[in-house]
């Protein structure tokens, strides 16, 4: 089936609602999502979202704390731009519709968590996102312009090579007409044209045996785009968040905000002693970057699984009015937080490289934007400032939607694109192929490309990871296409760029750190 319209949105987190939600009025949209369209990392976000609400916090603080959590690879313009629009953007959440806790003086109840100088954080209780989600899904759905298809699979970006043009990629000319999709209805194809995409994926978390992401998050928007010949940067920056609840049957694993910690929560050695003042002055509110490596390093160091997050300094009544789902959920494998710690354990949880976008969101594939986690803006640097994604995804979606609106205007929709090409090719009937291979691809990330790297360690990643990736190129190019194959395609694109940016990456900079590059020490 072929299809056409002015937006093509790929993911339906905050990052592609909020940007179908301004572009809509301004031509057909349509929105591609793999699950069920609530189904994002935003919906998982606990802790909150970050901006300057009330003096004394200025723009000037928030900026200082975003550049040095980034450890001074931050793009100081991206920095400046997004934290001065970050009260506009949240200002227009709250007008769709967006709750946010209050005081009882009716000022936002803001929070303060790990490398923020100030309390500047908005948030829900804990399920922030949640709130966000359920927010712009409700405008969605009745928005007569936007077209929602769930459970669909984008497969690949369509491009000039679609059409048999060569495309030279040290001098890239590429552009975007659109999208081929799985349609899970009649298991077959379809080509979606558009005059604008938008990638809008979200997160890598499953290349890692451990993650806090949801199990959609398999880096599809930028292993399409680098397929595509697109520009992708600072892959090696993977950030584990510190706390999530060690419960090893239980995937994704639950996360256990840092919020929790900004109330006055602990880390502990299992015998109960703390340490984080061992490795930083800002003790459990460090950066996520020095808190995991400690964690990583205490457990190493004792020979356990786990260390512990004490609640104990937090009154109950605080713990169950803030943190209820954590509560609830930690109730519920009998750990009671007001009185018994917490085992938590750091998880794959953000990634702050991804497809290489400018101040305006715009990709190196010409019509092809990207907004949210699957996108480079350079906000992050080598290490993400705790509550910026979700800000980074309104500020950026809005500034692509302006720029989209315009370039839409210009732009006149591909017909010679043909349609996907599946002759020859048969059903697989050894899922076992697939599933093995994403457990070795998962075990290969979490020991050799984890929080502490080495030279070594990556090398033997790169050669594992060549074996399972000849083996499942020969496997799709004669397969009838589905989920599986394509989410393992795409994490073994995801685990080569980690691992080859890694490699060239030959010093320890924010959340890539290898032994064989130390950081000298601060005289």
């Amino acid at each position: 089936m072929r299809s056409k319209y002015d937006f093509l949105i790929i993911g339906s987190g905050i990052a592609g609602l909020s940007y179908a939600l301004k572009v809509a009025s301004h031509g057909k949209v349509c929105i591609v999502t793999k699950a069920s369209a609530q189904e994002s990392s935003t919906r998982y976000a606990q802790g909150g979202i970050a901006a300057v609400m009330y003096t004394p916090d200025t723009h000037e603080k928030h900026i200082r704390d975003t550049i040095i959590a980034g450890d001074h690879l931050c793009n100081e313009n991206i920095v400046r731009l997004t934290i001065t629009e970050s009260t506009q953007r949240i200002k227009e959440l709250i007008k769709w519709g967006a709750r946010f806790d209050k005081t009882k003086s009716g000022r936002y109840d803001l929070a303060k968590e790990g490398g923020h100088s100030e309390y500047r954080v908005l948030h829900h209780k804990d399920s922030t996102g949640n709130e966000i989600e359920k927010t712009l899904l409700e405008k969605i759905f009745n928005h007569p312009n936007i077209e929602v298809r769930q459970n669909t699979f984008a497969i690949d970006i369509i491009t000039e090579h679609h059409l048999g043009r060569e495309v030279n990629r040290r001098t890239p000319e590429i552009t975007c007409f659109g999208a081929y999709v799985l349609n899970p209805k009649t298991q077959l194809v379809d080509t979606i044209l558009s005059k604008v995409t938008m990638i809008c994926t979200g997160g890598v978390g499953n290349v890692y045996s451990t993650t806090t992401n949801p199990v959609i998050s398999t880096g599809d928007g930028i292993a399409m785009v680098y397929r595509a010949k697109g520009k992708i940067e600072n892959m090696e920056f993977i950030q584990f968040h510190p706390t999530s609840l060690y419960n090893p049957s239980e995937k994704p694993s639950f996360l256990i905000t840092e919020a929790l910690r900004g109330a006055g929560a602990v880390l502990k050695t299992l015998d109960f002693k703390e340490f984080m003042h061992k490795y930083d002055a800002r003790g459990s509110l460090a950066p996520r970057d020095i808190v995991a490596r400690a964690i990583d390093n205490e457990m190493k160091i004792n020979g356990c699984d786990y260390v512990y997050l004490d609640c104990s300094r937090i009154e109950k009544v605080e713990l169950i009015d803030h943190f209820p789902n954590i509560y609830a959920k930690c109730l519920s494998i009998g750990i009671d937080i007001s009185k018994e710690m917490i085992p938590v354990v750091p998880a794959a949880h953000y990634i702050c490289g991804g497809i290489k976008v400018n101040e305006w969101s715009c990709s190196s594939i010409e019509n092809l934007y990207a907004s949210g986690e699957c996108a480079s803006t350079g906000l992050h640097g080598s290490n993400r400032l705790a509550s910026n994604s979700l800000l980074e995804a309104l500020v950026f979606s809005h500034r692509a939607s302006e720029n989209s609106i315009l370039k839409s205007k210009s732009i006149a929709i591909c017909n010679e694109i043909p349609d996907w090409n599946a002759e020859g090719m048969v059903m697989n009937e050894e899922m076992v192929l697939i599933t093995q291979s994403i457990k070795e691809l998962q075990s290969i990330m979490s020991h050799y490309v984890g929080i502490v790297r080495s030279d070594l360690r990556l090398k033997r990643a790169f050669d594992r990871l060549e074996i399972i990736y000849n083996e499942t190129e020969d496997l799709y190019n004669k397969s009838i296409l589905t989920l599986s194959i394509c989410e393992l395609r795409n994490m073994i694109n995801i685990g080569y760029l980690i691992i080859k940016m890694a490699i060239n990456r030959k010093e320890s900079l924010g959340l890539h750190y290898s032994i064989d590059y130390p950081r000298p020490s601060a005289s």
